[in-house]
Parts: C-alpha cells; structure tokens; sequence
C-alpha cells in the first residue's frame, strides 16, 4: 500500500485551523496542506505562501486532489460539510461536537460506510500533557480500587465569546458542548461507557442564551463515580484533575502548554513543545500501614497533539483503528443531549 503523503484541505483558518491544524498537515512528512478556505481576509496564504486559498467550501471540495478533509467551521455546519465532503468522495476529520445529536452522528458515520471514507473526530485532548499523567496513574492502578474521579475545565470570561455561534441558542452552542466533549472524551477512553448518568446545566451571563456552568455524574461498575464539571465563571480555578482510590490520591492542574506554545509560533517540531513548565507536576498521596502519609510528586508525560495526526495516517494509508472509536462519540453524544435535571 502506498505511503505518500495525504494531500489535505482545510474549511477554516481560524483559531483551530490556524493553531491546531495547520501547523502539522505542513510539516511534509505524513500531509500535504493542499489548501484552506479563506473566505475574506487571505492570512493562511500569507503563512503558507505555496498552497491554495478557495474563496468558498464547494471550491475545496471539488478539488480532486484533496483527500482528506479537515470540517473546523462553526458547530452547526458540522453536519452539512461533513456529509458534503463524504459525497465528494473525501476522508473527514471533524471538530467537536462532532453532531448536534447521536442520530445525526449516526448517520455520518453510515454515509462514511456507504462511500468507503474514514470518518474520524478531532479529540486532540487525549495528548494534552496533564491527562496522558492521569491516564499513566489510573493504568498503572497506583491508588488502588477507584472511588472518584472529577475532572475539570474552568475558565473566567463574563463576557460573550466573539464566536457567535456558541452564544446562539442553536445544537451544539454552550458550554456543555464546547468543552464537555473534551472532558467526556478522555473519561471514556479510560473507563468506557458509565452505567447511567446526569446532566446539570444553567445559565449565570448577564444577558446570556446558553449554559455557562455544566456538571455530568457518570457512574461506573462498584461505585465508581465520575464528576466533570464545566465552568465560565471561575476566578480561582480548582485542579484540573482530582482522583481517589482505596491506597490513595492523586492532583494535578491543567497545564498542558501546547496551545500556548502553537499560538506564539512555536513549531510541533521544536524540542521544547509540549513540556510543562516546572511547578505543575502532579501529587500523588498514598497512605502506608502505619497511617502515615507518602507524597510523591511526578512531571507530566510531554504532550504532543502529533499523535493524533499519526493515527489519521494510520487509519488512511495503513487501516489500522482510529483511536477515538465511533462507538465512544456515540456514547459521549448521547450523554450530551440527554434531558437536563433540573431539580
């Protein structure tokens, strides 16, 4: 089977294209970054002088070269340019939320079926720095029988987010649907599907359409109970990631700093990115025989969203599983738009 480069095209140069995309489909390696939407201003020809701008998603997608689709457009045209690029005959890698709901997100995943595509969702969090140090303690069972695990995202902006379509009232805006997929995502990958669960969410914003503040209780076989937790109005952020088990506990902050890194211009390839800076490391208490307490600090694990972009290779050019399995979107849609408690 051929190992060339899979030619790629972009329906968006904004934050998440500009930042989370483009920066490794042009390394030359695995991609080759065919092109990119720009509908105005021409900001990703100007980085990238050697590839295309189309003016429109139609123009990209009729594009035979292209292979592979990238769909970073606003939530709400998730469905309709995904199901575009299926039918013009391209592999899709689509954002989060992947659907406004698991029935649409079912029928993605049959209409990629249908054409012979990949369909595979942008989970990029699965290699942040901070949870690939959860992911270590929980596998390696250093705490003993899990009792609870929360998870968090806190962040403080009052003010209404630019983005428009995240402050509409519309599928797939709010909170919940921005940043619970990222936290739901990582909790599935590690423990699976829960036995039942519950959704809170509520509105806090002056003048504000959507949730700000959501809260989901998974529960799992033997007790185990998860917490995810997202928040807009959080001056003094908590740990990102707090976890208890019969021998002990574990803390740690979210610090992984590759968004930072990529937003100032530093390259996916440089040998500094995704290091934690000293000081974020993770605490893990465990309780000896006598009563005692034992406290070891541990550095995160590097975070690289590079492995990401290695498994859609691999899914294209060698067929190996994407590791964000359709199952687990499903599973992770359906806990989404499950009805609110309100009390």
């Amino acid at each position: 089977m051929s190992r060339k480069s899979i030619v790629t095209g972009i329906l968006s140069y904004g934050m998440s294209g500009r930042v989370f995309h483009a920066p490794f489909i042009h390394q030359k390696t695995r991609f080759e970054l065919r092109g990119i939407v720009e509908r105005h201003e021409k900001r990703a020809k100007e980085r990238y002088p050697t590839i295309i701008s189309y003016n429109t998603v139609d123009e990209l997608l009729s594009d035979d070269r292209v292979e592979l689709v990238i769909v970073n457009t606003p939530n709400d045209t998730h469905m309709d340019y995904a199901s575009k690029a299926l039918k013009a005959g391209k592999h899709i890698l689509v954002e989060k939320p992947f659907a406004p709901s698991s029935n649409e997100a079912r029928k993605l995943f049959d209409l990629g079926k249908e054409v012979g595509k990949h369909v595979m969702v942008f989970q990029n969090r699965r290699w942040d720095s901070d949870f690939k140090l959860v992911k270590r303690v929980v596998e390696r069972e250093i705490l003993g029988e899990l009792i609870e695990l929360h998870v968090r995202f806190d962040r403080y902006r009052p003010q209404k987010s630019v983005k428009t379509f995240k402050e509409r009232k519309i599928p797939g805006s709010g909170v919940l649907y921005d940043l619970g997929p990222h936290l739901l995502d990582q909790v599935i990958s590690l423990f699976g599907k829960p036995e039942r669960s519950l959704k809170i969410i509520s509105t806090h914003r002056p003048d504000s359409e959507v949730d700000d503040f959501a809260t989901l209780v998974l529960s799992y076989p033997k007790g185990f109970t998860v917490f995810i937790h997202a928040s807009l109005l959080v001056a003094n952020p908590l740990p990102a990631y707090v976890l208890h088990g019969a021998k002990g506990s574990f803390q740690k902050v979210r610090a992984d700093v590759q968004e930072d890194q990529l937003q100032g211009g530093i390259s996916p390839k440089d040998p500094t990115y995704g290091i934690e800076p000293p000081g974020k490391e993770g605490l893990i208490t465990l309780m000896k025989p006598n009563g005692d307490r034992e406290m070891r600090y541990r550095e995160a694990l590097k975070g690289d969203y590079n492995g990401l972009f290695n498994a859609v290779y691999a899914q294209i050019r060698k067929n190996e599983p994407f590791p964000v399995k359709q199952e687990e979107v499903l599973w992770q849609m359906e806990i989404l738009e499950q009805p609110a408690w309100n009390g």
